[in-house]
């Protein structure tokens, strides 16, 4: 663009144009022949009318006159004039069938910058579209941006490119003229533009499906920042041309099986590209003839793909970890294809073969470009998004969404520019189900936080935790293609990011908002104390809340009261239960902590007590299969005096936050009941267990009591200690956030 402007020189002959994959190809191989310049606009409207029979030529004739004049004397570095440069850019267009809006742009997409023309001279003789595709495309000025110009310029783009994906369409054929001409470029510019389209426009031609763009692109990066990987690799694919291609022996194999089952397609032998070679050659260490490209057949019907599928399948040896369905699963990037791999005879060689329908053929190569115009109106109904998921208008897919929404929260041109590189270096998508229903994208290797961010932005702050296919998982899980997802919320507005998210956090959206937050509150940076270990691990507290000072006279306040069976001595104990024991006196066993009306069975203690268990408390497993016999136990009913109080042992499991255990004790406290010792210990994946041993006026508070725990922002899980799951209504065992009891 502007930089391979010149002052005017002695003009020189440009290569002749042919097609985009053998031009590409041969200028990585060799010179090509230098030709007479042509009458350009004839040869670009020749193309253009082979894709578009019946389009108006009108528009371009006067974009090549207003392009011509205006850009009159001006040369690139090359020396040739630089008109020929926004013609190369609109012929790259033309081959890959763009409409006539998009031809019309790309002949003007430097006459603003590099000229006196302006913006509102083209809206009035080209219309708005023109002017916002030539707009989009349009440098910010060093001089007003300084070191900032060139991420602030994507930035531009990208923001255009939303409304209108044209905008990087005529970016990415521009930049592919630039680099097939960038020889005449110091070697360091040279590295510098070669890295910039590694990691920012390859991803992008990738991301919008121009793969005939991208594949060039590669090759022409690869031998600058390469230059001996790719001499080698050249190497390779000179050696292979001058040998037999077993790959058509193959495809001549496929045309006869196809035939026979009267099935009509095109076998063609699709060669691969430099960096394609490189990649295999590394995978597989030594390459053999059929490692050179892969075989491409071409149907009417997706039925057809799938029929020939099963032609190959059944006629040559399949190779099944190399099957994937894009058809039924079609890429991010509007990709459909089916691809396999079969052992072919007598040699045994593998060949990898491509089935896809013309249509998938050419939105394979040109991806949004193959669209047309898509934005021209549609049939009622047609361009509508699809319910509470991505939006159905695949010029504004999901990734592209999210990238104009956390670029907003990047007003720092450094952040951004590499904040983009990251999100661009993840190539792969993957879609995650909403347990309320629909459905939305994220980059592959994206966990719950990124997820959390991705639905809710910077209300984000307050999730707590996630259930991922019904189970509970920590906001550091990585999410899969298929995961269904659902956020827990905190309700208290307050809530904020811990530091560890940014652990966890892949995509710019959660980092961005996560780093914004966690700098305008210093004070989550500083990690809370944890309370001081009690045994093995937990802190027991009293009544107010407040810990025990010493780990040692924790376990002996935890411990004190309870005999060797763990009962725990007191009126309640007494009163509460009847054993079949004429004379013995009851307890109620610390272990299990039963209340009315659990099923209970008690034994026989030293001085004649007799200790109550819930029926399914291991307690009792073991002392079974130790010989000791149960002694019969049950409840005192209303006529026998029944204090009606009871003790009970509760677990509550929550993802911690701050006051969380002032909001447990509260909620308790509400309930009427009497915290006798509470133990919390430390975090482990963002988790907490908070233990309670409780004193309640009525065992049947006790449903009551749990749903209210239950009900504290955080806590996804209330049990009976030592439970193992029964149901015993109406009090149970476990309150879950999904209202049932665990089973």
């Amino acid at each position: 663009m502007s930089a391979e402007a010149t002052n005017p020189g002695p003009p020189a002959r440009r290569r002749a144009r042919i097609d985009l994959r053998r031009l590409g190809r041969a200028a990585l191989l060799g010179p090509a022949p230098r030709d007479r310049l042509p009458d350009a606009i004839d040869h670009v409207a020749k193309v253009h009318r082979a894709h578009h029979p019946g389009a108006d030529l009108e528009p371009l004739r006067r974009a090549y006159v207003l392009a011509e004049s205006s850009h009159r004397g001006q040369t690139r570095k090359s020396g040739e004039p630089y008109i020929t440069h926004p013609l190369a850019v609109t012929l790259i267009l033309a081959e890959l069938g763009a409409e006539t809006t998009t031809l019309t742009a790309s002949l003007l997409h430097d006459t603003v910058e590099d000229t006196e023309v302006t913006l509102d001279q083209v809206r009035e003789e080209f219309g708005e579209e023109v002017r916002y595709l030539v707009d989009g495309v349009t440098k910010l000025e060093k001089v007003d941006y300084g070191a900032a110009a060139e991420p602030e310029t994507f930035r531009k783009m990208l923001v255009a490119t939303g409304n209108d994906v044209r905008v990087m369409s005529i970016k990415l054929a521009d930049r592919l003229h630039n680099m097939r001409t960038l020889g005449v470029m110091r070697p360091e510019k040279q590295v510098r533009i070669a890295k910039v389209t590694r990691d920012v426009l390859i991803p992008l031609a990738e991301r919008l499906g121009v793969q005939a763009l991208k594949t060039e692109l590669e090759d022409l990066v690869f031998a600058i920042l390469h230059p001996e990987e790719y001499a080698r690799t050249r190497e390779l694919l000179l050696d292979h041309a001058s040998r037999p291609d077993p790959l058509n022996r193959i495809a001549e194999e496929l045309r006869a099986v196809l035939r026979e089952a009267d099935i009509a397609a095109e076998v063609l032998v699709r060669p691969r590209h430099f960096v394609s070679v490189h990649r295999v050659r590394l995978k597989r260490g030594k390459l053999g003839g059929a490692d050179f490209g892969r075989i491409l057949v071409l149907v009417a019907e997706d039925a057809d793909c799938y029929a020939v599928l099963g032609e190959l399948h059944t006629c040559f040896t399949p190779v099944i970890s190399e099957f994937k369905d894009f058809i039924a699963v079609p890429k991010f990037n509007l990709y459909q294809s089916l691809h396999t791999a079969v052992a072919c005879r007598p040699g045994g060689e593998v060949a990898e073969v491509l089935i896809r329908t013309h249509q998938m053929h050419l939105v394979a190569e040109a991806g949004v470009i193959a669209l047309g115009n898509p934005y021209a109106p549609t049939a009622e109904g047609a361009d509508e998004a699809a319910a509470d998921g991505e939006r159905a208008d695949p010029t504004r897919p999901g990734w592209l969404s999210r990238l104009l929404a956390w670029q907003q929260a990047a007003p720092d041109p450094d952040t951004f520019w590499d904040s983009l590189r990251d999100d661009l270096a993840q190539d792969a998508e993957i879609t995650v189900f909403r347990a309320a229903g629909g459905t939305f994208g994220l980059p592959a290797g994206a966990s719950c936080v990124d997820a959390a961010y991705a639905l809710h932005g910077e209300a984000a702050h307050t999730c707590i935790g996630a259930r991922v296919n019904g189970r509970l998982a920590t906001l550091a899980t990585v999410l899969r293609d298929g995961d269904t997802l659902q956020l827990l919320m905190a309700q208290d507005p307050a809530a904020g990011p811990a530091p560890d998210w940014l652990q966890h956090a892949r995509t710019p959206a959660a980092r961005i908002a996560i780093s914004r937050w966690l700098a305008a509150h210093p004070e989550a940076l500083k990690a809370p104390a944890l309370p001081p270990a009690a045994g093995p691990g937990s802190a027991p507290v009293d009544g107010e809340g407040n810990g025990e000072a010493d780990g040692t006279e924790a376990v002996q306040a935890a411990t004190e009261g309870t005999d060797a069976e763990g009962a725990v001595p007191g009126p309640a104990a007494v009163v509460a239960a009847v054993a079949d024991l004429p004379g013995a006196t009851v307890r109620l066993a610390g272990c299990c902590t039963p209340v009315p009306p659990d099923a209970v069975t008690g034994f026989a203690v030293r001085g004649g007590a007799v200790t109550v268990h819930r029926a399914q408390c291991p307690a009792v497993t073991r002392m079974t299969v130790a010989g000791r016999h149960p002694v019969g136990v049950r409840w005192r009913g209303r006529g026998e005096g029944s204090a009606g109080d009871c003790r009970v042992t509760l677990l509550a499991e929550a993802f911690g936050r701050p006051h969380l255990l002032a909001d447990l004790t509260e909620a308790i406290a509400l309930e009427g009941a009497a915290i006798v010792s509470a133990a919390v210990e430390p975090p482990h994946e963002q988790r907490v267990r908070h233990t309670y041993t409780l004193q309640l006026p009525d065992a049947a508070d006790l449903p009551a009591l749990m749903r209210a725990m239950l009900r504290v922002p955080g806590v996804f899980d209330v049990s009976r200690a030592h439970s193992p799951g029964v149901v015993v209504p109406p009090v149970g065992d476990t309150v879950t956030r999904r209202g049932r009891q665990r089973t």
